[in-house]
């Protein structure tokens, strides 16, 4: 190469840091072959190649999420703008709360007050004046409909943990449905535990009128499941347990306490799970924790644990899941038999434990917290999913789970945008994606483990020796 002149080594130099530091852009997976491009060529003057080298250095000491880094990302929400954010938070609290709140409540006005509650749970709000008109509510309770005091009931749950324990109680013994009196029964096990008895004895007398019913069988078994009663099998039975030819599964490894993050990985269409280049088990961290913290068996609860059917990749037009594809999945009850177990020679149109049974090893077939996603299909649930966020974190600072953000039962992974365009700037959703994508595709299971309860998110190494077969 020509000797170069003062201006011209700059611009040199320029043009190769440069492509250096795209780096960040352009992804681990082609750092080798940036370094020599950028390096070798330099190395032909040491002075340069010297300021090379320190700024390699630096790179690797600053920017230690190479391997994760993502491309240019064209994924963008106007809604994560910073702008937009102040809006909808204006105009969250100014109409959808106080504005529906203001409004006398009858039947015509149930709907204004249930958008209003939910308001209140998504940015976690509460003022002396919302804290009356929620006693308001609760003095009309008797002539309010259901779908209303399922709202009024998640809400307190959700805000007002200890506030409404006298409401509450008298609420239960009325319930003219299990999941009202189950979400009562929720509410008073978790503000005054010394009223488990209380509620034990009317569950009793439910099930005998209902012993069918999949709402107070979950509930009995949370109330009869005293710490250590039901033993976790061998997990790594389950991580390498087989399910139908070239299957991918995901694994959504949580604690018992939701407020913590667990973790995602997946295992290929040949039981491998996947690695990435450097190899190292890929994984990366997912919430499965509702906006409510209510148990998995009740609608907008945490995401229950248990095996989901995955099938597909959709992009969704909520503006709170964003723009970035999901995950589709599904429960028993939620789809037919033929497809949840892939087998379409299958003729029984009937729901049973005997079908789910059939996908479990043999150490978790009576492990009974396994059938959660079953007994919550049975009751009802449905649209559960796994994607990413454009909530504003902000909303949850202080929180265990910041800055994940949680959402109606769904499984949430982070997604970082740009305040000031819109723009995507981390996605652990899109690296799920494309781990899905390496492993297979999206066409097999999402199974739903909790590890204990241990007070701190699941990080790797809780893993690790698992993973080997």
């Amino acid at each position: 190469m020509q000797n170069k002149s003062s201006t011209g080594m700059q611009q040199y130099t320029s043009d190769y840091f440069f492509n250096f530091f795209k780096l960040k852009q352009i992804g681990a997976s082609h750092l080798l072959l940036a370094f020599y491009k950028v390096f070798w060529p330099a190395s032909k003057n040491n002075q340069l190649y010297f300021k090379c080298i320190l700024a390699f250095l630096f790179v690797l000491l600053f920017n230690v999420d190479l391997i994760n880094a993502q491309p240019v990302d064209s994924a963008y929400s106007k809604d994560t703008r910073a702008d937009n954010k102040a809006r909808l938070y204006r105009n969250i609290l100014n109409n959808a709360i106080n504005k529906n709140l203001s409004l006398p409540l009858n039947d015509s006005s149930e709907e204004n007050w249930m958008d209003a509650f939910w308001g209140m749970e998504l940015i976690r709000y509460k003022s002396p004046w919302a804290d009356s008109r929620i006693y308001t509510a609760f003095d009309s309770i008797d002539k309010r409909s259901i779908p209303f005091k399922r709202a009024l009931l998640e809400l307190v749950y959700t805000n007002y943990p200890f506030e409404f324990i006298k409401e509450v109680t008298q609420l239960m013994y009325k319930a003219e449905n299990d999941k009202i009196f189950a979400m009562c029964a929720e509410y008073l096990l978790k503000a005054k535990p010394e009223l488990k008895s209380t509620v034990a004895a009317v569950l009793l007398k439910n099930l005998a009128l209902n012993k069918d019913a999949a709402v107070l069988n979950e509930l009995n078994f949370r109330i009869n499941n005293v710490a250590g009663k039901t033993r976790l099998p061998d997990v790594k039975a389950l991580l390498h347990h087989p399910f139908f030819e070239n299957a991918t599964v995901i694994y959504s490894i949580q604690r018992s306490n939701r407020n913590y993050p667990g973790l995602v990985m997946v295992r290929d269409s040949v039981g491998n799970f996947v690695k990435d280049v450097y190899g190292n088990f890929f994984s990366v961290p997912q919430l499965a924790r509702s906006i409510t913290n209510l148990p998995g068996y009740l609608t907008n609860g945490n995401t229950p644990q248990g095996i989901f059917r995955m099938f597909g990749i959709n992009v969704s037009k909520s503006n709170f899941i964003g723009p970035t594809p999901n995950i589709q999945l599904t429960m028993p009850y939620e789809t037919s038999l033929q497809h949840f177990m892939n087998d379409s020679s299958i003729t029984d149109t009937s729901w049973t434990t005997t079908w789910y049974k059939k996908l479990l090893p043999e150490s978790w077939k009576n492990y009974y917290p396994i059938y959660g996603s079953f007994y919550a299909g049975k009751a009802g649930r449905t649209e559960i999913i796994s994607h990413g966020t454009t909530i504003n974190p902000d909303y949850y600072r202080g929180q265990p789970y910041y800055p994940l953000t949680p959402s109606l039962g769904c499984l949430c992974t982070k997604e970082t945008w740009d305040e000031a365009d819109g723009r995507r700037i981390i996605s652990d959703q899109q690296k799920l994606l494309s781990a899905l994508s390496k492993a297979g595709g999206a066409n097999g299971y999402l199974i739903v483990i909790e590890l204990n309860d241990e007070q701190r998110p699941v990080e790797i190494n809780d893993v690790l020796a698992l993973l080997n077969n």
